[in-house]
């Protein structure tokens, strides 16, 4: 039973951490700024479904926590549902005279329908915003208190019969740029070769003082990550042995650095979205909350590994996972700004046509959009279970207990 227990919390505490962690930050930026323009606002709540444990506070805001942990929302007065979808002329005609009715002349402008398109805009993407900003924040915070292992992108060795060997790199290279990027170190290579097998990269190298311009296309290969998981991804074929260095920031140059992974983690994913649609990539990678859930059990044994004792692993796993929940909380900022209606985006896109066409989009337009979007979302979340399912060999479980 106890070991029941300890293998539970090892799968469920670690998910528990970092995805409302993300979630909070996001609606507590849809909920600040909404608050400083005055809007009002019915409830808060951190997941899904019947409340857990709920309270109002003196402004009347209702603060929820819902028994499905898998998002949360801020609900508007005036809303008709959690998703905050845009009334027509003719609903936001009746909405103003039904609050007038209750509440006098004026009081419309407390709803979040009547504020200026500008100050909806800027609600709606402070969401995502807020997103970046953890991103940013947690990866300042780590590099600073933390720091980060480097490795000199000086080559050792090159692997025979591998791009790199076909390409020209010796022995003693120092890496200065590839594609005209700047190479500080070792782990910024790796990283910009796993998404581009079959892409010709030119790099700019120094050989014993001397720059030296190679271009070599990356093979895609199966490898075995950190984490244990065998993944597919470009290599090139050099090795850099020297020993890492383990640099730290002061706050300032810190959050510099912040803002620098931020980006490059966003890049990453624009990068690996663009090459799934073009066909060069498998979007076996995309993952939902099942992948996320696997995905924080091992970052958290993995940062917990080698502590001396319960402390140290403890410290460990925590560092891992607020790195893991920068990683996420871009992804979460990017994909709620895609022009989907149900996200972000598609309330921006639908407050973008209202400044334009002066009206807002009608109910019928609005209807089937919401639907498309919806089933749209529905699709790759269901893409992104059966992934889960597939790499975490649930399907050859149930078969064994067949068999």
């Amino acid at each position: 039973m106890i070991d029941a227990v300890r293998a539970f919390a090892a799968a469920v505490l670690p998910f528990l951490f970092v995805l409302p962690l993300v979630v909070i930050v996001h609606e507590l930026g849809h909920f600040l700024v909404a608050k400083a323009f005055g809007v009002k606002i019915d409830q808060f709540s951190l997941g899904f479904g019947k409340a857990l444990m709920h309270w109002r506070d003196r402004s009347g805001v209702e603060w929820r926590v819902g028994w499905i942990p898998l998002g949360g929302y801020v609900r508007f007065a005036g809303d008709e549902n959690a998703s905050s979808s845009l009334p027509d002329k003719d609903s936001l005609d009746a909405l103003r005279e039904d609050i007038r009715r209750r509440e006098g002349p004026g009081a419309e402008r407390k709803y979040f329908h009547f504020k200026p398109i500008w100050q909806r805009a800027l609600v709606t993407a402070a969401g995502p915003v807020a997103n970046f900003l953890l991103a940013i924040a947690l990866f300042a915070v780590l590099l600073s208190a933390i720091g980060e292992s480097v490795t000199p992108a000086r080559v050792t060795a090159v692997v025979a019969g591998t791009p790199a060997a076909r390409a020209g790199f010796q022995p003693g290279d120092l890496i200065r740029s590839m594609d005209g990027r700047a190479v500080g170190a070792f782990e910024d290579l790796r990283g910009y070769v796993l998404l581009r097998s079959g892409e010709p990269i030119r790099f700019l190298v120094d050989r014993g003082g001397t720059p030296v311009t190679l271009t070599a296309t990356p093979e895609r290969r199966t490898v075995t990550d950190p984490l244990g998981n065998e993944i597919r991804m470009g290599v090139l074929g050099v090795e850099a042995r020297a020993r890492p260095e383990r640099r730290r920031y002061d706050p300032i140059t810190a959050l510099g650095k912040g803002a620098e992974r931020t980006w490059g983690v966003l890049d990453t994913t624009l990068t690996y979205l663009g090459r799934v649609v073009t066909g060069r990539e498998s979007a076996a990678h995309l993952s939902g909350p099942l992948g996320i859930g696997d995905a924080a059990r091992q970052v958290a044994e993995y940062g917990g590994e080698g502590g001396r004792d319960f402390g140290e692993r403890m410290l460990g796993a925590i560092v891992a996972l607020l790195s893991l929940a920068a990683v996420i909380s871009v992804g979460l900022g990017f994909m709620n700004l895609l022009p989907v209606p149900v996200l972000d985006g598609g309330h921006l896109a639908f407050y973008a046509y209202e400044a334009v066409a002066k009206r807002p989009v009608t109910e019928r337009v609005q209807g089937v959009a919401y639907r498309v979007g919806l089933a749209m979302l529905l699709g790759l979340m269901l893409f992104a279970t059966w992934n889960d399912l597939q790499r975490l060999r649930v399907f050859q479980a149930f078969g064994g207990l067949f068999s």
